[in-house]
């Protein structure tokens, strides 16, 4: 089985790697693909660096740089993993990669680095679950410890 997992930098995207190794470490047997995508070329990119070849390679380099502490996570577990960084939309980008690694399933965090949406879902996670023909498992943010109170 293969398992797409998003990786855009956030802590809870790495908490959701941290998830689906464990389930491997668990017994599962399963193969990952860690995706990073980043948005499209800007006009004001293109207009500015004038070369979309340099910005392509600019946003690689980027992607690769967060895909790496998930590839780390994984290289640790000893687990088996694919890992691409890629341009587009990321709500159209993750469910075309699923498809195109031929994914059983997605593990993600509940949110990422964009701006907060609807609940405790991001607006990635929310679109990746309206539209996924494979189930996706969303994997929460977890609770900052509370403090402890002195006596």
């Amino acid at each position: 089985m293969k398992i797409l997992l998003p990786v855009d930098g956030s802590p809870q995207a790495l908490e959701a790697v941290r998830h689906a190794a464990s389930l491997a470490l668990q017994g599962l047997k399963a193969s990952f693909v860690l995706v990073n995508v980043q948005e499209p070329v800007s006009l004001y990119e293109l207009m500015v660096v004038h070369d979309t070849e340099a910005i392509e390679r600019l946003r690689r380099a980027a992607g690769a740089d967060l895909l790496a502490p998930a590839e780390a996570l994984l290289d640790e577990a000893g687990l088996s993993y694919e890992s691409e960084a890629v341009g587009g939309d990321p709500q159209h980008t993750l469910l075309e990669l699923a498809e195109q690694y031929a994914c059983a399933a997605i593990v993600m965090g509940a949110r990422g680095m964009g701006a907060p949406a609807l609940g405790a879902l991001g607006s990635v996670a929310l679109a990746v679950l309206r539209h996924s023909p494979v189930p996706v498992t969303v994997v929460p943010t977890p609770e900052p410890a509370e403090p402890a109170e002195a006596e």
